[in-house]
């Protein structure tokens, strides 16, 4: 089928359709499926359990960041 052959409403549909396609393929977590070790489930569980916590600002600060 070419595009000409399609209707004003079939053409906005057929577009619709791709760049909800294309704009969940950029913001999708390519990890999504993907299982964490028990190194890094220990380590993670480590880091929320820590009470040493740098603010906003430091973080910042370490990262050159404005």
């Amino acid at each position: 089928m070419k595009a000409a052959d399609l209707t004003v409403d079939e053409l906005q549909a057929l577009i619709r359709r791709v760049v909800h396609e294309e704009l969940q393929n950029l913001i999708a977590d390519p990890d999504q499926f993907l299982e964490l070790s028990d190194e890094i489930k220990a380590r993670l569980q480590l880091s929320l359990n820590s009470k040493d916590r740098i603010s906003l600002r430091e973080v910042k600060d370490r990262l050159n960041l404005s």
